[in-house]
């Protein structure tokens, strides 16, 4: 047996051995979700061919310049969305109690579509209607189409309308982690996560923030700027764990002026290191890296050429890293549960129970830590 296969058994065991006894609040987005396939060619009513990757897409697109062109669309299902619910959904799914605070429905209503949902949480606060994404699937990713009129109004004295300040204070002292992502499509997240730091301050212990800024390319390099030094000085209060995908570390880096280095485990240092933050986790879709003070780590993950759904394997990596992070797991064994829980989600189009998430590390663990169907 390998030395990965050795972790990955462990964690596993780690895992099936530590209760999900822990309180989380996530926030603060909400989509709708429709999953859509882009039809390349129709064999008959009932039958056609996807266009298969974003390239073939962007050709088809580029070919009608100065012309025209006709894209079917084939809603394929919808589902609750936006970074926030995927991630809580998951960690509800492995047992924590979830209090989710973002935009699942106007006038304190939630939508139909997360009720399910909320009635796995243990409390829910809303304070807006959610925004709208077609997801467009291809075999190689995704293009989110994302509708977001709604979500300004996603903002820190929204949230005091909803509880008092001593409230929301119970609620950060209670929990063992906050979980912040979608910074890009809300506009006012920074008085969210400024209010959150004076929570930090008042708080007894010391708690973790798990951060997914959620590609801020359509962002300015002031205002990324301005949301990087922000967790800097949460730092102060709180560990700040920030979760990147490869582009997205690319973009931060970039503004920050650290080296883009072809070497995510240097890239993440380098990012951590211009911080000062607790952790930084890099998660491209073949494997994740983290940074800590300690040192650096790598691991690839489960891969599979051949995803059924890939909108929310990201978010399912952050809710599994943060399990891992809940279940006392040292910074490798995260890794291994973020790999695992996004691709226990790529292939089954859903989050994994806490018993069939240690299943997929023993399946994995039985081929050596390579590749899986």
């Amino acid at each position: 047996m390998s030395e990965k296969a050795k972790l990955i058994r462990s964690v596993g065991a780690s895992m099936a051995s530590t209760p999900a006894d822990k309180e989380v609040l996530i926030g603060f987005d909400g989509f709708i979700d429709e999953i859509i396939h882009v039809v390349d060619t129709r064999q008959s009513v009932d039958e056609y061919t996807r266009i298969p990757t974003i390239a073939a897409f962007g050709r088809r697109i580029s070919d009608a310049a100065g012309l025209s062109c006709n894209i079917e669309m084939v809603p394929e299902k919808i589902k609750l969305g936006g970074n926030g619910p995927i991630m809580a959904n998951n960690l509800a799914m492995q047992g924590f109690g979830v209090r989710y605070a973002g935009a699942l429905g106007a006038d304190g209503r939630v939508h139909p579509v997360f009720s399910e949902f909320a009635d796995s949480c243990k409390e829910i606060i809303t304070v807006c209607d959610p925004g709208h994404t077609d997801a467009l699937e291809f075999d190689d990713g995704k293009i989110m189409m994302g509708k977001m009129h709604t979500l300004p109004s996603v903002r820190w004295e929204a949230f005091l309308a909803q509880r008092d300040l001593a409230a929301l204070q119970e609620r950060i002292d209670a929990g063992s982690l906050v979980g912040c992502v979608n910074w890009t499509m809300l506009p006012r997240m920074n008085s969210v996560l400024e209010g959150l730091n004076g929570l930090f301050a008042r708080r007894p212990s010391r708690g973790k923030l798990f951060i997914d800024l959620t590609d801020p390319r359509k962002r300015s390099r002031e205002d990324v700027g301005e949301v990087l030094s922000i967790l800097a000085s949460l730092q102060s209060n709180v560990d700040v764990i920030l979760g990147l995908n490869e582009n997205e570390s690319q973009q931060v880096a970039e503004v920050l002026g650290t080296p883009v280095t072809e070497g995510l485990p240097d890239r993440a240092q380098g990012i951590r290191t211009a911080l000062q933050l607790a952790q930084v986790v890099i998660h491209p879709t073949k494997g994740a890296a983290v940074a800590t003070e300690d040192g650096t780590w790598w691991i690839e993950g489960p891969y599979t050429p051949k995803p059924r759904l890939t909108t929310g394997a990201g978010d399912n990596f952050n809710a599994g890293y943060c399990n891992g992070l809940l279940s006392g797991l040292d910074p490798e064994g995260c890794l291994v549960s973020g790999v695992c829980s996004s691709g226990f989600y790529v292939r089954e189009c859903r989050s994994a129970s806490r018993e069939e998430l240690i299943a997929f590390m023993q399946g994995w663990a039985e081929v050596d830590g390579g590749e899986l169907p």
